[in-house]
């Protein structure tokens, strides 16, 4: 992910329910934090729940690499990447750490972000502003 930059970080519980009868977390849940991290971002940018003008992203894809089992209690730390935005789309990358172990890898994962017209269901070009938000963010911590 080199041509990624760092975007947003966040710290999450983990939470009781997250474990499944092996005893550690749930491999979809990884998919969770994934995905709040992402959605936390979006609000951040302002496009949590699209653009107002029946635009915004939806995932076509995603995927995470499993290196280490995390189990509660604990803290996640989810950090996110950006790719260079194309024509309709973005790709973002993701790790997630422990807040007690923050440099040991747990797992790393991306997900590809369209952006569509929801009424038509088809992509459309990623509007300026968001192309430049995107191309320009910063870390931000929350």
């Amino acid at each position: 992910m080199s041509d990624y930059h760092p975007v947003f970080e966040m710290s999450m519980p983990i939470r009781w329910g997250d474990m499944d009868a092996f005893g550690h977390v749930n491999n979809t849940v990884y998919f969770r934090y994934m995905e709040q991290v992402r959605i936390s971002w979006f609000e951040q940018i302002g496009i949590a729940g699209g653009n107002g003008e029946g635009q915004g992203p939806v995932i076509v894809n995603a995927s995470m690499e499993f290196l280490k089992q995390l189990h509660y209690p604990g803290d996640v730390i989810g950090r996110m990447t950006v790719g260079v935005p194309g024509r309709s789309s973005f790709d973002t990358g993701f790790e997630l750490y422990r807040a007690d172990d923050p440099d040991t890898l747990y797992a790393r994962g991306n997900a590809k972000c369209v952006w569509i017209d929801y009424a038509a269901g088809k992509s459309v070009p990623i509007p300026d502003l968001l192309r430049s938000t995107i191309e320009n963010a910063h870390l931000v911590k929350a």
